[in-house]
C-alpha cells in the first residue's frame, strides 16, 4: 500500500509539472493585464506541434535523436512565443487600445482559441500525429520507486521555470515593470515605462513556456489531436485560480496540487470519478478561501 502511494506520489508531480507550466502562462497575463487570456491552452497545443514538425525536420535530415532534441526544445519555445506575441499584436492590443470592456477581450481570447484549434484542425486534418522518439527511456529503481528519466526532466523543468520566472518578477527591472502594470497601467507610461514592450514580453515569456509544456507533454503522451489543449488548459486554468491567480507562486503550488488530488483520486477510485471529485475538492478550497491559497483580495479606487 505505501509503495503505490509512494510511486503515485511521483507520477503526481509529473502530472503537476505539465499544470504548473501552463498555469505559469495564466497567471503572468492576469497578473499584468487582469486578462484571463483563455487561448493559453490551446497555445500549449499549438506548442506540441511545432515540436513535432521541428522534431520530425531534424530527424530527417540524418540528425541524432539527443541533437534533435537539444535543437528541438529553444526553436520550440521561440515559434511558439510568436504565436502568443501574435495573439497580443492582432486580437488583444487594438481592443485594449480601444478602451474595450474587460468582457470583450475574454470573448476575444475564446475565439482566439477556437480558432488555433479548428485551425489545427482545417489544416492538419483530424487524424492524430504520433511524436518522434527524441529521449532514450531510462528507468532508475529506488526501493518500491521505479523513475524514468523523462519523468525527472518533466519535474526538473517545471521547478527551474518556476524560480526563473520567480527571479524575473521579483528582482529585475522588467519584473518591476510587469507589477507596477498590474497596479495602475495609465500612469506607468507617464513614467517612461514602455506598456507594449512589457506586454508583449510578458506575453513571450507566458507562450515560450506553453511551447516547453507542450513538448515535454509530447514527449511524455507521444499523440497529438487538435483538441488536446482544451481539457489541460481548462484544468491548468482552474489550478491557477485555485493557487490564486495572478500569483506566480499560487499557479506553481495550483498546479501540483490538482495534479496531485487526480492522482490519488485514481489510486483509490474508478478512474471516471477523477475530474468529480477532483473539481470538488478544488470547489471546496475555493469555498473556504475565494481569493485562492496565495491570492489576496484585490481592492478598487472609486
Amino acid at each position: 500500500m505505501f509503495d503505490s502511494i509512494l510511486q503515485n506520489f511521483f507520477n503526481a508531480l509529473q502530472w503537476g509539472s505539465f499544470y504548473s507550466l501552463i498555469a505559469l502562462g495564466y497567471t503572468l497575463v492576469y497578473g499584468v493585464l487582469r486578462l484571463i487570456n483563455f487561448a493559453h491552452g490551446d497555445i500549449f497545443m499549438v506548442g506540441a506541434y511545432i515540436a513535432f514538425f521541428v522534431a520530425t525536420f531534424f530527424l530527417g535530415n540524418a540528425v541524432s535523436p539527443a541533437t534533435a532534441l537539444a535543437l528541438t526544445i529553444p526553436l520550440t519555445m521561440i515559434l511558439t512565443a510568436l504565436v502568443g506575441v501574435s495573439l497580443e499584436r492582432i486580437a488583444y492590443r487594438p481592443l485594449r487600445r480601444k478602451g474595450a470592456h474587460r468582457l470583450y477581450v475574454v470573448i476575444t481570447a475564446l475565439m482566439c482559441g477556437l480558432i488555433l484549434e479548428n485551425g489545427n484542425l482545417a489544416i492538419l486534418g483530424a487524424s492524430r500525429k504520433s511524436f518522434p522518439q527524441l529521449l532514450d527511456k531510462s528507468i532508475y529503481t529506488i526501493g518500491p520507486v521505479s523513475l524514468t528519466n523523462q519523468k525527472i526532466a518533466v519535474i526538473a523543468c517545471a521547478i527551474l521555470v518556476f524560480l526563473f520566472l520567480q527571479f524575473v518578477v521579483t528582482r529585475t527591472k522588467t519584473g518591476m515593470a510587469m507589477r507596477a502594470i498590474s497596479y495602475d497601467k495609465f500612469a506607468i507610461p507617464l513614467m517612461g515605462i514602455p506598456l507594449d514592450t512589457v506586454i508583449v514580453f510578458t506575453f513571450v515569456l507566458g507562450s515560450s513556456f506553453a511551447g516547453l509544456a507542450g513538448l515535454l507533454f509530447a514527449l511524455s503522451y507521444p499523440v497529438l489531436d487538435p483538441y488536446m489543449g482544451a481539457i489541460v488548459g481548462w484544468k491548468a486554468f482552474i489550478s491557477a485560480v485555485v493557487g490564486g491567480i495572478g500569483d506566480i507562486r499560487g499557479a506553481f503550488v495550483g498546479g501540483f496540487l490538482l495534479g496531485f488530488v487526480e492522482i490519488l483520486v485514481v489510486a483509490f477510485f474508478p478512474s471516471t470519478y477523477r475530474e468529480l471529485i477532483a473539481f470538488t475538492i478544488l470547489l471546496v478550497i475555493l469555498y473556504k478561501k475565494p481569493t485562492g491559497i496565495f491570492g489576496v483580495a484585490g481592492t478598487t479606487k472609486i
